[in-house]
């Protein structure tokens, strides 16, 4: 037994200085991801707590507090059109308990006058626009303007439509995929893999047991986004500033959702976040413009 101690203690002390100090500098073995954009402001659903979620007008509102992306979630109607929506069923949205994909799009019943806040329970959103919105309407409003696109289900129509539109418009560098399940990620990126990805659910988990076991640095990531819900306890507990900074490092940029409240931004630009996605985009750039935050370009491509 001593004999295997006087081997081993030695061995994990290198090991653990080895990882150690690739975790502080891992450009020594990764050339880092070099994305056309820099997130810091992301409008969730368009910027849904001023003005009703994903419409043209929360859009327009968002972009005047110049948010550096949408996050948008996709739905296809009955008739193969592509709409920014984030639940199947307008029922909340609406008051018309339909699946979208049974309705075709010139259907779409308008959304309710207010909408509550998902993330700021008993704050509701009006506005004006009430109209559903298709993804190629939004392409060709805002041509130069990020996006992370989420599919939620497993449909290989709306993937290959988003995939194809997306190429369509010139803007694969600019669109994210998104999507919670591998299996959809996976299809996502056959369809257009020249769209940047980010982490989905199974990938944050590994992304955290490689960074806890010490073998985040010897691993190459595909990712280029970290979109990670920050609010709960136990996510503020596990995400550490030597991840981000590493992850910072290799060009993956992250990203906390959904944070509302000041207070908030603070814990996550105080983590190292490359930026936050928030229903307020006018509260954010508010703090922004406050709280200028350090920029880490990339100059290395890849």
């Amino acid at each position: 037994m001593s004999s295997f101690l006087y081997y081993a203690l030695p061995a994990m002390g290198g090991y653990t200085l080895l990882s150690l100090f690739f975790l502080r500098w891992p450009r020594l073995l990764h050339v880092p991801w070099n994305t056309a954009f820099r997130c810091q402001l992301a409008a969730h659903r368009g910027g849904s707590g001023e003005r009703l979620e994903n419409t043209m007008e929360a859009l327009e509102n968002s972009m005047a507090q110049r948010s550096d992306l949408f996050e948008l979630d996709c739905q296809l109607t009955q008739d193969g059109q592509v709409v920014v929506s984030h639940d199947e069923n307008l029922f909340r949205q609406s008051g018309l308990n339909k699946n979208i994909q049974d309705v075709d799009y010139e259907d779409l019943p308008l959304y309710r006058e207010e909408l509550e806040v998902y993330f700021s329970p008993g704050q509701f959103a009006r506005g004006s626009d009430r109209k559903m919105v298709r993804l190629e309407d939004v392409f060709q409003r805002f041509p130069q303007t990020p996006m992370s696109v989420e599919v939620k289900v497993e449909d290989d129509k709306l993937i290959n439509k988003i995939a194809t539109m997306v190429k369509h418009f010139g803007r694969s560098e600019i669109t994210i995929w998104a999507s919670e399940k591998n299996s959809i990620m996976k299809k996502c990126h056959a369809a257009n893999p020249e769209m940047p990805t980010s982490f989905t659910v199974t990938r944050v988990i590994w992304l955290l047991l490689m960074y806890y076991g010490g073998l985040l640095p010897f691993f190459s990531i595909s990712e280029r986004f970290l979109l990670c819900f920050l609010p709960t306890i136990i996510n503020r507990l596990i995400m550490r500033k030597s991840l981000i900074r590493h992850l910072e490092e290799r060009g993956i940029q992250v990203v906390f959702w959904c944070l509302n409240e000041e207070s908030d931004f603070e814990v996550a630009y105080g983590l190292g976040a490359t930026g936050v996605m928030t229903d307020y985009p006018t509260a954010l750039r508010h703090y922004l413009d406050n709280h200028p935050q350090e920029p880490n370009q990339n100059s290395s491509d890849r």
